[in-house]
């Protein structure tokens, strides 16, 4: 005769609030309210005219809000020279935003499914090498860069900004691409291997289409790095093509006359507008993809 199982008595709740329950809540509050204070001041200044604004009630809710600010901001707010919005800066931050982030993916995934599959001679090295480089700060290679490119003829352009956001971000993409193709059964390469499929076949169709969690990861990682960045984009993009967050720095100080903080907050908000909703939009699948990579390295 066998035993029944009993079901497991269901969790009970703390009966009464304890001192460290009380101090977790407390904690967790004021981290809150610590980052999304500067955010609530940012939005209602940006809704104020300046009439208002030089009141100095800086917590007051506007009393008639506008988006007067923010249409200014996009279309006609002085970036320098030219009076075009930041608009202008969005786009040039797509074209240099699309072709980083698909390039180096695709670089990098190839490069850590090599890595961690195909044991060549001096994979470790290599992959050591790039882990060592993944931590130097960039600001060394910038002078050396740009007499590299000064050189070449490549100079200030779309192509050498891309590029060099393709090489920064290498490192980091094969490092979270090698730690999630070895996490994946070896059964699957070697019956791949078995059945004929070659080097390219096995990436294409069978590692690629089981890595989407950490490919949303990478896309991820590298849209916020190459959106917010400001100095790689000053040095390498050239005059035609200022990302947004330059253009941005341009729009705050290049005005002239009474400063108007609310065109200031509205063009803020809109720069760091693709990352957040990048952010809360696959927020579940970087969390997915981050324990995924981190299983086996």
């Amino acid at each position: 005769m066998t035993a029944v199982a009993q079901p497991l008595p269901a969790a009970r709740r703390p009966k009464r609030m304890t001192a460290a329950r009380w101090g977790l809540y407390a904690f967790i509050f004021v981290t809150a309210l610590y980052f999304l204070l500067p955010l609530y001041v940012m939005v209602v200044t940006s809704l104020k005219p300046m009439a208002e604004i030089r009141q100095g009630n800086l917590l007051a809710l506007p009393a008639a809000p506008s988006i007067d600010a923010w249409i200014k901001a996009w279309t006609s707010a002085c970036t320098g020279l030219t009076c075009q919005g930041i608009k202008i800066g969005f786009l040039n931050s797509l074209r240099i935003l699309v072709p980083s982030v698909v390039i180096s993916i695709l670089v990098g995934s190839l490069t850590g499914y090599a890595l961690s599959l195909w044991r060549v001679r001096g994979a470790n090295i290599l992959f050591g090498a790039m882990m060592v480089v993944a931590f130097i700060p960039y600001q060394v290679f910038i002078y050396p860069l740009v007499r590299v490119f000064s050189f070449t003829g490549l100079g200030q352009s779309l192509s050498t900004i891309v590029i060099i956001h393709t090489i920064f971000g290498l490192p980091t993409m094969t490092l979270l691409f090698r730690n999630y193709f070895a996490s994946l059964p070896v059964e699957l390469f070697k019956a791949a291997r078995v059945d004929g499929a070659g080097f390219y076949q096995i990436y294409a169709r069978i590692m690629m289409p089981m890595a989407t969690p950490m490919i949303v990861v990478a896309v991820i990682l590298q849209t916020t790095g190459i959106w917010n960045d400001f100095i790689l984009g000053l040095v390498f993009a050239g005059r035609d093509n200022l990302p947004m967050t330059v253009q941005l720095n341009n729009i705050v100080n290049s005005t002239q006359g009474e400063r108007a903080y609310n065109v200031d907050m509205a063009a803020t908000l809109l720069t760091a507008l693709l990352p957040l909703v990048v952010y809360f939009g696959s927020g579940r699948w970087f969390v997915r993809g981050i324990a995924a990579g981190a299983v086996k390295g």
